[in-house]
């Protein structure tokens, strides 16, 4: 399968591209500028700016997959989705947030008093990606969002999947590593199980 990578340098994209090249899988990395250093072997590199929907969309063309893993601060989600329209790219999966999430029935984390403020500027316009995409007919996107504790770790293999409720482990915690991360979002890639819709992995 041909999988391009927006933000393939980021310390998601880089997880899904290793676990992509990993299960053999074709993987383009669609970035700003060209990282630093060696590139990884078996990856080709484009480089492209969303700010460019024509760039990006010719940088996309003819992959079955568009993984999306930037920021959502400094992203502009309605150009991101016009260049993978344009791609010609149906299937889109979002590496979303953990604070749009359910902490009971119709209590978002987000709208919480006690939501950190200084988190806010992303996890806003992350949650508005989300409802953006709720109204998207044309493409077919997933919304994968992490557990609240998202960090480098240990590819375990060995987590759990929810829908719109946060996930808390029996420790007590909400986490997931970028490594198990990755695992589920190749898993959905190769099987898909969340057409139009948000899910979330978990410990």
């Amino acid at each position: 399968m041909k999988i391009a990578v927006i933000g393939a340098s980021g310390n998601v994209g880089q997880r899904i591209v290793a676990e992509a090249l990993g299960r053999g899988h074709e993987v383009t990395a669609i970035a700003r500028k060209r990282p630093a250093g060696d590139p990884v072997k078996g990856v080709e590199w484009k480089i492209a700016d969303l700010a460019d929907p024509a760039a990006t969309a010719a940088a996309l063309a003819g992959s079955d997959a568009v993984v999306l893993s930037v920021r959502f601060g400094d992203t502009d989600f309605d150009r991101a989705l016009e260049a993978v329209r344009r791609s010609g790219v149906k299937r889109l999966l979002v590496v979303g947030g953990a604070a749009s999430l359910e902490i009971a029935p119709g209590k978002v984390l987000l709208d919480q008093p006690d939501f950190p403020d200084f988190i806010k500027p992303e996890a806003t316009p992350a949650r508005a990606a989300l409802d953006r995409l709720r109204g998207e007919t044309e493409l077919d996107w997933t919304f994968l969002s992490p557990s609240m504790m998202f960090g480098p770790g240990e590819r375990t293999g060995v987590f759990r999947l929810g829908d719109n409720a946060l996930l808390t482990a029996a420790d007590g915690k909400s986490h997931i590593s970028y490594e198990d991360y990755a695992v589920a979002m190749l898993d959905e890639i190769e099987q898909p199980r969340h057409s139009r819709a948000r899910f979330t992995v978990g410990y």
